[in-house]
């Protein structure tokens, strides 16, 4: 039974990790989720990212976010592990 109760944390502990290891999709995000989930994008940061997404397409590079106004290499490195691009919609 106690082996039971372990392994059962363990299970949870595993899911709970893979679920918050996600990346944010700068193709598909709203600016309320880029928000919360990049460090140093705010809210003004995360609407510039969805208006230049809206205005150009999809991005096709994560370096591609240099191009907003208020994003740099800075906060593009900070989140480099949070960031990714889908496959664009034909």
């Amino acid at each position: 039974m106690q082996l039971q109760k372990w392994f059962g944390i363990i299970v949870l502990s595993v899911m709970s990790s893979i679920v918050f290891a996600g990346t944010v999709d700068i193709n598909t995000a709203n600016a309320k989720t880029l928000a919360a989930e990049l460090k140093g994008v705010g809210d003004d940061k995360a609407a510039a990212i969805v208006q230049y997404r809206e205005k150009h397409g999809p991005f096709k590079s994560i370096n591609e976010l240099n191009k907003v106004d208020g994003i740099g290499e800075k906060t593009i490195k900070n989140n480099a592990d949070k960031l990714s691009i889908g496959k664009p919609k034909e």
